[in-house]
C-alpha cells in the first residue's frame, strides 16, 4: 500500500482540530465545576489541604467528564468538518450541563441522608469522596448511552436521561435493602468500605443503563423495554452478585462481617463486592451484544 503524504498530512490536522476542541470541552466543563463548587476553594482543598476525599470526588468528575465528551464522537459523522465540529460543541456542551446536573441530583436523592458537601470538605469523608466520584462516573455512562445514539433529537435525550436519573435513584434504596445494615448511616460514620461497595453497585447498574440505551431499536416502544430489561437485570445483579462474593470470593469470611462488623472496616474486601457488581454487569452487556 502506497504512502499518501497529503492523506495523511490531512488526516494529522482534522485530529488535531479535534483534540484542540476537546480540549476546549474538557476546560468548560472545569469551569462550570469550578462554578457549582464555588463556595469553596479547589486548589486549597487540593495542594494545600492535602484533602483526599476531595481528590477522589474531583478525578471522579474528570473521568466523568471525558466520557461524555466522548460520546459526542461516538455517533455517526456528518461529513462537513465545520458542521461536525459545530455539533461536537453543542452537543458537547449538553453532556457537560447533564452530567452537573445529574450529580446534583443525585446527590440530593441518593446521598439526602447528609450533607455531601460537610462529608468531603469539612470532614474529608473518603468514603463519600469515592461515592461523589462513581456517582460522576455512573451518571457519564448513562449520558454517554443516551447522546451517542440519539444526537440531532435533544427530546429524546432528555426523556431517557430523565428516566436513567429515576433508575439510579432506585439502585440506591434496591442496595439499602439488600444489605444488613443502613448504609448511609455507615458511609456518614467515615466507613470507607461501604462507600467502596456502594460505588460499584451504582456503576454496575449506570453501565447497563447506558447499554440498554445504546441497544439497537425502531421505536420508543423497543427503547423502552431495553431499558426496562436492562434495569431489571441491574437490580436483579445486586444480591446476586453480593451472594456470590460471600459464597465464591470469600469462601471464609463474611462480607458483612468484614464490612461493618469489626473495629478497621476491610476496604479490600468492599473493593472485591464492588468488582463482582462492575464485573457482572460487563459480562451481561456482552452477553446481549
Amino acid at each position: 500500500m502506497q504512502f499518501d503524504f497529503f492523506r495523511t498530512l490531512d488526516n494529522l490536522i482534522t485530529a488535531s482540530i479535534y483534540l484542540v476542541v476537546s480540549f476546549l470541552l474538557f476546560f468548560i466543563g472545569k469551569k462550570i465545576y469550578q462554578l457549582v463548587n464555588r463556595s469553596f476553594d479547589i486548589d486549597k482543598e487540593l495542594v494545600e489541604k492535602d484533602n483526599l476525599a476531595f481528590s477522589f470526588a474531583n478525578v471522579g468528575y474528570y473521568i466523568g467528564l471525558v466520557i461524555v465528551i466522548s460520546a459526542v464522537y461516538s455517533g455517526e459523522g456528518i461529513g462537513h468538518i465545520v458542521d461536525d465540529l459545530i455539533e461536537v460543541g453543542i452537543y458537547g456542551i449538553i453532556s457537560i450541563i447533564l452530567l452537573n446536573v445529574s450529580v446534583i441530583i443525585s446527590d440530593k436523592l441518593i446521598l439526602r441522608k447528609f450533607s455531601i458537601k460537610k462529608e468531603i470538605i469539612e470532614d474529608q469523608n473518603e468514603g463519600v469522596g469515592i461515592l461523589e466520584a462513581a456517582i460522576c462516573i455512573a451518571n457519564s455512562l448513562v449520558i454517554y448511552g443516551v447522546i451517542a445514539e440519539n444526537q440531532d433529537n435533544f427530546l429524546e435525550i432528555l426523556i431517557l436521561w430523565v428516566i436513567a436519573q429515576f433508575v439510579l435513584i432506585l439502585v440506591g434504596i434496591v442496595y439499602n435493602k439488600i444489605t444488613p445494615y443502613d448504609i448511609h448511616e455507615h458511609i456518614k460514620n467515615d466507613n470507607v468500605a461501604v462507600g467502596i461497595g456502594f460505588s460499584g453497585a451504582i456503576i454496575a447498574v449506570a453501565n447497563l443503563v447506558r447499554f440498554g440505551t445504546q441497544m439497537e431499536a425502531d421505536s420508543w416502544i423497543i427503547v423502552g423495554e431495553n431499558l426496562l430489561l436492562e434495569t431489571g437485570i441491574g437490580l436483579l445483579l445486586l444480591p446476586i452478585a453480593r451472594f456470590l462474593t460471600d459464597k465464591i470470593l470469600l469462601p471464609k469470611r463474611k462480607l458483612t462481617d468484614e464490612i461493618v462488623n469489626q473495629e478497621k472496616p476491610n476496604s479490600g474486601v468492599a473493593v472485591i463486592e464492588a468488582f463482582s457488581y462492575i464485573g457482572g454487569s460487563i459480562l451481561i452487556c456482552l452477553s446481549f451484544s
